[in-house]
């Protein structure tokens, strides 16, 4: 069973640049989306035999989520039921037979760490929601975390300690996450390999790779022996972040 997440930066720019054609591609059997900055109907970008899920901010143009799936779910929520948290289209999870699966886009410390208060009760309120989910069934979790997770994920570790995505605090975060009973499956099968989902658009940072892994598949322990591959298409472009892939057996 394969999967892909990509942050497209807004799929309406990226619908000009390929994504249909991508998408086919990939041929996947759930395809989650981030920051897709759309509102229900501004784009009829359909593909047979998926069904979409769409969860939009309520600020124009501003995050959102989606999934494609080939898979009909068992049921569909939107947000993890905490008002604070539920107006930015952040979250999606589709309930199947014998797993879950959550789409995230987590919010991001911004500029200054202006965010970074906030960021931190996301994080403790997402963690217990995915604690609660991961009690149930298995949970695959993918989307953009805005977190480049150790040093080995991020281009230049030191100049980047206190900015947004990079911080200790952040860091930690994943980590406890982690610890709760969740593993990073590109990150487990490739211990020491560099690569990176995101590169800012300033200072020719792609053609340099000079880049930032934040994009991600998490599973529960109870999901952890089905891996059987992980892939960063860093090949692919489109968005300032490039798709992510899990197959699981």
């Amino acid at each position: 069973m394969k999967f892909i997440s990509w942050n497209v930066n807004g799929l309406r720019a990226v619908a000009g640049k390929g994504f249909a054609d991508i998408f086919v591609d990939l041929d996947a059997d759930f395809f989650c989306l981030q920051e897709t900055k759309m509102q229900p109907g501004q784009l009829d970008l359909e593909f047979p035999g998926y069904t979409s899920y769409w969860n939009s901010a309520d600020k124009k143009g501003y995050s959102g989520t989606a999934i494609y799936s080939r898979h009909l779910p068992l049921n569909v929520t939107y947000g993890i039921g905490i008002d604070e948290h539920d107006h930015e289209g952040r979250v999606i999870t589709l309930e199947m037979e014998d797993f879950f699966l959550v789409c995230v886009y987590v919010p991001n410390s911004q500029d200054g760490l202006r965010r970074l208060d906030y960021r931190m009760r996301w994080e403790d309120d997402f963690r217990a929601y995915l604690n609660g989910l991961a009690a149930r069934k298995g949970v695959v979790v993918c989307g953009d975390l805005n977190v480049a997770h150790r040093e080995i994920d991020i281009k230049n570790p030191a100049a980047n300690r206190r900015n947004a995505g990079f911080t200790d605090e952040e860091r930690e975060k994943f980590s406890s996450l982690l610890e709760t009973g969740f593993t990073d499956t590109w990150r487990a099968l490739h211990p020491d390999e560099v690569k990176y989902s995101w590169w800012s658009y300033r200072f020719r940072a792609r053609e340099n790779n000079a880049g930032w892994r934040i994009d991600y598949f998490l599973v529960s322990d109870a999901l952890k022996g089905r891996i059987a591959s992980a892939d960063i298409h860093n090949e692919i472009f489109g968005s300032d972040h490039c798709p992510v892939e899990l197959v699981l057996k």
